[in-house]
C-alpha cells in the first residue's frame, strides 16, 4: 500500500458512500486510477466490504455489554459454535491473559441481555464470566 491507498481507505472510512468521482477529485487523480485501486484493494482483501455505521439514533434503547469468559481448556470450538447461534451475540474475540474470549453482546432490553448472560454462563466449558455494561461511548473511531 502506497500513499494514495492509504488516501483512499481514509475518505472512505470516514463516508463509505464517497463516489469514485468524488475520490479523483479530492485525491486529484484519474478516476480509471481510483477505480483501479479499489479493485485492488478488494482483490487483496485489504477492502473487505462497505458498510454504515448506525447513528445514536439507531442505536437508542440497545444495551451493550462485554462479556469476559475463561473456559476450560479445548472447550473453544464447541462454546464459539453455541455463540454464533445467539443473535444478541456481535462480535467474540480471543484474547491474552486471564480471559480467554471477550464478548460484544447488544441487546433490545435488560431482560433479554440477563437471558444472554444466564445462557452464557451456563454453556459447558466456561468457568467463569464478568460482565461490563457499557454507559455511554466517549470516543468511536470504528468504521
Amino acid at each position: 500500500m502506497d500513499e494514495l491507498d492509504r488516501n483512499i481507505l481514509g475518505i472512505l472510512g470516514a463516508d463509505a458512500r464517497t463516489s469514485v468521482a468524488t475520490l479523483a477529485r479530492r485525491l486529484k487523480v484519474a478516476r480509471s486510477t481510483i477505480q483501479a485501486r479499489l479493485e485492488r484493494l478488494e482483490t487483496s482483501g485489504v477492502i473487505a466490504g462497505y458498510t454504515l455505521k448506525l447513528g445514536d439514533e439507531a442505536r437508542q434503547g440497545r444495551l451493550r455489554a462485554s462479556v469476559l469468559l475463561t473456559i476450560e481448556p479445548r472447550t473453544q470450538p464447541a462454546i464459539l459454535t453455541r455463540l454464533k447461534a445467539i443473535a444478541e451475540v456481535e462480535k467474540v474475540f480471543t484474547t491474552s491473559g486471564r480471559f480467554d474470549l471477550l464478548l460484544q453482546i447488544a441487546a433490545p432490553s435488560t431482560q433479554v441481555l440477563d437471558q444472554v448472560l444466564d445462557e452464557v454462563g451456563a454453556m459447558t466449558g466456561v468457568k467463569s464470566s464478568e460482565s461490563l455494561i457499557h454507559l455511554s461511548t466517549r470516543i468511536d473511531r470504528a468504521v
